[in-house]
C-alpha cells in the first residue's frame, strides 16, 4: 500500500515537472495584437507573397517549407526565380489562397497579412485556421487594416517581424546579425547623403484614373526616409491606397520610385511612358528631368531586400554621394 502511494506520488511530480518545462519551453509573440503561443518551433509552414518568402529564406527556414502562396500570380518577372530557389515547395495558389488550398498539405503555420494573402471576412483568416488547428503570423504593416491606432511606418516593421520570426523558430541570434547588419548598411547611407536631404518622392505602384500608392503606414515611407527623402503623401492615413493626380502634381514631386511590374507587362518604362504623357505629372520636375528608379515588388514590400532598394533610392536622388 505504502509502495503504491509512493509510485503515485512520483508519477505526479513527474507530470507536474513536464508540465512546468512545457510551459517554460512554449513561446508567446504578438501578430496585430493577438497573442501566439507555440510549444515548439512549425514543422510545416505555408508562406505567402514574396516578401514574406524572403525572409523565411533569409534564416534558412526553406526545410520546413510545405508550401507558398501568392508567387507567380502578379510578380511574374521574380516568382519563377523564387520557385526555383525553393526547390521542390510547390506554390499552392499563384493569387489569394482558398481554406482548402492551404489544408491540403496540412500546415501548422501560415504567414501571411491583410491582403497580403488574407482578406477581413474571407474564407481564410486567423480565426478559420485556427479552427483546423492552423496558426498565423501577420505581417506587421498589414495590421493597419484591423487598426488604425498604429505609429506610421518606420523600418522597426521589418526589424520586428524578422525578430518574431526568430523566437518563434528558436533562431533570435541569427535574425539578431541580420538586423545589426541591415542598421549598419543604412548607418552608412545615412553617412553618405549627409545634411542634404529632402527631396520630394512620390512612389507610383499602378493605376491610370488614380494612382496607387504608399500612404503613412507602408513601409516605403519609412524606407524614402531612410534614403534622404520626403514621401509626398505621407500625410494619407492608409500603407497602400489611391490618391488623385491633381494632388501629386501640385505636389510637385523630385523623384520617383516606380514598380517594375505592371498587369500589361511594361514595368516601370510603361509607367514612366504613361506619366510623360499625362497634362498634369508631365509638368513636374522629376517627370520633366526622367528622375526615376525602378524597384522590385519584394524591394518595396516588407522584406530583406528592403535594405539594398533604400540604396538604390538614395544614390539615384544623390549620385554624386554614391
Amino acid at each position: 500500500m505504502q509502495k503504491s502511494i509512493l509510485v503515485s506520488v512520483l508519477t505526479a511530480t513527474s507530470l507536474l515537472i513536464n508540465a512546468n518545462l512545457a510551459v517554460a519551453d512554449s513561446i508567446t509573440v504578438n501578430s496585430c495584437d493577438r497573442k501566439v503561443s507555440f510549444d515548439a518551433p512549425p514543422n510545416k509552414i505555408i508562406v505567402h507573397d514574396l516578401n514574406m518568402n524572403e525572409m523565411v529564406i533569409a534564416l534558412n527556414l526553406e526545410d520546413r517549407m510545405v508550401g507558398v502562396t501568392g508567387v507567380t500570380g502578379w510578380y511574374k518577372k521574380e516568382g519563377p526565380a523564387l520557385l526555383k530557389k525553393l526547390g521542390g515547395v510547390p506554390e499552392l495558389a499563384p493569387k489569394y489562397p482558398t481554406l482548402e488550398n492551404l489544408l491540403a498539405v496540412e500546415p501548422d503555420l501560415f504567414i501571411a497579412g491583410w491582403y497580403y494573402g488574407m482578406k477581413p471576412g474571407g474564407e481564410v483568416t486567423p480565426d478559420i485556421l485556427a479552427q483546423h488547428g492552423v496558426k498565423t503570423l501577420e505581417l506587421t504593416e498589414s495590421c493597419i487594416h484591423l487598426d488604425q491606432a498604429r505609429k506610421p511606418a518606420s523600418m522597426d516593421l521589418l526589424f520586428n517581424d524578422i525578430k518574431r520570426l526568430g523566437v518563434v523558430f528558436k533562431k533570435s541570434k541569427e535574425a539578431e546579425v541580420l538586423i545589426n547588419k541591415w542598421k549598419a548598411e543604412l548607418a552608412s547611407i545615412k553617412k553618405a547623403i549627409g545634411a542634404k536631404a529632402g527631396k520630394r518622392v512620390f512612389l507610383y505602384d499602378s493605376g491610370k484614373e488614380k494612382p496607387f500608392t504608399a500612404g503613412k503606414f507602408a513601409i516605403p515611407t519609412a524606407m524614402i526616409e531612410a534614403a534622404g527623402g520626403k514621401n509626398i503623401v505621407d500625410d494619407m492615413s492608409t500603407s497602400w491606397g489611391r490618391t488623385s493626380w491633381e494632388t501629386v502634381a501640385s505636389r510637385n514631386p523630385e523623384f520617383l520610385l516606380l514598380l517594375d511590374y505592371s498587369e500589361d507587362g511594361s514595368g516601370a518604362d510603361g509607367l514612366m511612358d504613361f506619366l510623360k504623357s499625362h497634362p498634369a505629372m508631365s509638368e513636374t520636375d522629376a517627370v520633366k528631368n526622367s528622375h526615376y528608379v525602378a524597384l522590385r515588388y519584394a524591394e518595396l514590400t516588407p522584406g530583406p531586400a528592403n535594405i539594398n532598394a533604400i540604396r538604390k533610392i538614395a544614390a539615384g536622388m544623390y549620385p554624386e554621394r554614391f
